[in-house]
């Protein structure tokens, strides 16, 4: 027998795959960029023992009907709303993440964008590159305060807990609202649970860091921005779908709520007319929530880890996200 076939749907640094060529044959798609085109994908699925796909390649059920010989499926991300676990594993394939080894960097992100939102940061450096910055002024750009003020996260899993860590470094008041109680956030951080709609009115700072489900699909709406106090401010790094931006634009347009921080969207990547980005109180970022060198290496390490434990050792993957029958 030959050694197992990976196929990786992005350009990867070869460092990265240099100790595992010896036991896989892996090939990529030649793009840092440019998505996989399906048909290409369909064609890798047919006769791959593997594959190790972005949150931007859609992995569904038609997809996984033209997989022949397909054990694994390593997305590179925490989430997987772009995979149909459920045709996946009526076909016996392991489908994983890579969770923990990216939640210090996106908590690190959704603090940014508190800060950059709240002291205006954007919208103070095109000030000056526009030339604009003629005399200084008490009031001139300003924002307001983040320390000793109330945030309220609203997904209050690995992620969630890490950014209530930093709040508590600018001795912030905490509130979350999530599924089930976080014991651990209560206890060490002093986190307060409180309902969705109680968070919604009492938050200066709401943080969606949800995952995408029937339930958290656009919950963010009209009636959860009306909610909000005026003052308050928005920040995603969860999940697009997870908000409705018709009705963010329309909260931020007419100060329903003060402004927002993107680090996702409904549909990506967003193009330059996009609505909210004629809002000088939005910032906008191209998803790059755990982009630091350090944690997406991290990242593709686990990732081609849970590959060689499926295919080459025959065992169980580091991090499943759905359970085979054995």
């Amino acid at each position: 027998m030959g050694k197992p076939k990976v196929f990786i749907t992005r350009e990867i640094p070869e460092h990265l795959l240099k100790p595992y060529h010896q036991e896989m044959e892996i090939s990529l798609w030649n793009e840092a960029l440019v998505p996989v085109p399906r048909e290409r994908l369909l064609q890798e699925v047919e006769k791959n023992d593997g594959i190790l796909t972005m949150l931007s390649d859609a992995v569904d059920r038609p997809l996984v009907t033209h997989a022949k010989q397909l054990k694994i499926v390593a997305n590179l991300a925490v989430g997987y709303d772009n995979i149909d676990i459920a045709a996946c594993t009526e076909k016996g394939i392991h489908v994983t993440n890579t969770p923990d080894v990216l939640t210090d960097t996106t908590a690190d992100l959704a603090m940014a964008l508190v800060l950059t939102t709240a002291r205006r940061v954007v919208e103070a450096a095109e000030f000056i590159k526009k030339g604009e910055w003629k005399e200084w002024g008490p009031f001139l750009l300003a924002g307001t305060d983040v320390h000793h003020k109330t945030i309220g996260i609203v997904g209050m899993g690995r992620i969630g807990t890490a950014v209530a860590k930093r709040a508590k470094g600018f001795e912030m008041n905490i509130l979350y609202h999530n599924r089930s109680r976080n014991v651990q956030a209560e206890t060490e951080l002093g986190a307060k649970y409180v309902s969705f709609e109680t968070l919604l009115q009492e938050a200066d700072f709401v943080i969606d860091l949800l995952p995408l489900t029937e339930e958290t699909r656009q919950i963010f709406n009209e009636k959860a921005f009306r909610m909000m106090k005026n003052e308050a401010i928005f920040v995603n790094v969860g999940r697009g779908k997870s908000v409705d931006e018709k009705a963010l634009y329309q909260a931020v347009k007419t100060g329903e709520i003060a402004g927002c921080g993107l680090d996702v969207f409904a549909e990506e990547p967003i193009g330059k007319d996009h609505p909210l980005l004629a809002l000088p109180q939005v910032v906008c970022l191209p998803h790059i929530g755990s982009a630091t060198t350090e944690t997406r290496s991290a990242m593709v390490k686990l990732a081609l880890e849970n590959l060689h434990a499926v295919l080459v050792r025959g065992q169980k993957p580091l991090t499943p996200v759905n359970e085979l029958g054995h």
